[in-house]
């Protein structure tokens, strides 16, 4: 009886216009829906968490899409999903509209270009500065490959940047000082779009998120793609310490320990419209930042911090 009264109020509340969708049985299981939507570079480590998520949770059903870190902001603060997955810090006026970001994960922005560049060798060893990087994007003063080599090679750069309103751009941008808006270059929708841009153009320069960079099963670079290596000391050229991106495991090592400059490495999060009460989305959201960091690692991410954890998840239960 008391049970069939439960499902009865939840009806008749969804019929009445309301918003309640989720809950927890008399058993103690969960049952509903959850809809995450946004970045591009968080979609892939968010599918695992939803098919580990519902495996346990056979009763819930977990949607993700992919479509940038603008959307996904877009959507969660509209109401249209439970998580926007945001791929960047999340901004004042956002969180004036109600946006709480949970730290789930780190990664990076890489420069990328096409594998079969003919100055290949000698871009691996000279690296790319965040001062020619503004340059290239931002002044427009550096048009060659010999420009960016100090050689006499005339052959153009050809530049790509992202079209949607993505986390990946902006974080990029942020490494030397300009924001997604200002970036030049022909405009690709997407991680994916951008990548296969890069591919099939030799003289092609874009950024990546690690994720769309290197193959999630052999760990390697994707087939026509190079990481143009970042000179982060400005020597001049690519040391040894430099060199961890023949495989996603070196790279996200870097990262983790800091030899890789932060911007572009970055914190993914999810983000909530207010501190979330329902069951069902405060269990993911739980499930993420305890047992899901161990989804991290193996998809080619980095664990958040313990104290970034801790953090969050006093937010999750105090409300606030």
């Amino acid at each position: 009886m008391k049970k069939s009264l439960l499902i009865a109020a939840l009806f008749l509340t969804a019929c009445g216009g309301g918003t309640v969708k989720n809950y927890v049985s008399d058993d103690g299981k969960l049952h509903g829906e959850l809809s995450l939507s946004g970045a591009f570079a968080l979609y892939p480590l968010a599918v695992e968490w939803a098919d580990e998520f519902q495996k346990n949770n056979p009763d819930v059903k977990v949607d993700v899409s992919a479509g940038g870190a603008g959307k996904g902001m877009t959507d969660v603060l509209a109401g249209v999903v439970d998580f926007g997955m945001v791929s960047r810090e999340v901004y004042p006026p956002e969180v004036e509209k109600g946006a709480v970001g949970f730290p789930s994960a780190k990664d990076a922005v890489v420069p990328t270009i096409n594998a079969a560049n003919p100055a290949l060798q000698a871009i691996l060893a000279k690296g790319l500065t965040k001062e020619v990087a503004r340059k290239i994007w931002i002044d427009g003063s550096v048009k060659t490959w010999g420009d960016v080599l100090g050689t006499q090679d005339e052959t153009p750069i050809h530049i790509y940047t992202r079209s949607d309103a993505c986390g990946a751009a902006e974080t990029f941008a942020n490494w030397f000082g300009a924001k997604q808006e200002e970036l030049t270059g022909t405009a690709v929708f997407g991680d994916p779009g951008l990548a296969a841009a890069i591919q099939k153009d030799i003289y092609g320069i874009g950024f990546n998120n690690i994720g769309y960079a290197y193959n999630n099963d052999t760990h390697k670079l994707n087939d026509g793609l190079e990481i143009f290596p970042v000179d982060a000391n400005e020597d001049g050229t690519i040391s040894d310490d430099e060199k961890f991106y023949d495989v996603k495991e070196n790279i996200t090592k870097a990262i983790a320990d800091g030899k890789y400059p932060s911007p572009p490495a970055r914190d993914l999060y999810l983000v909530t419209k207010g501190v979330p009460t329902d069951p069902v989305v405060k269990a993911f959201l739980q499930y993420v930042l305890t047992d899901g960091q161990k989804k991290n690692d193996p998809v080619g991410y980095i664990q958040i911090s313990q104290d970034k954890l801790d953090k969050a998840l006093k937010t999750l239960s105090e409300g606030k």
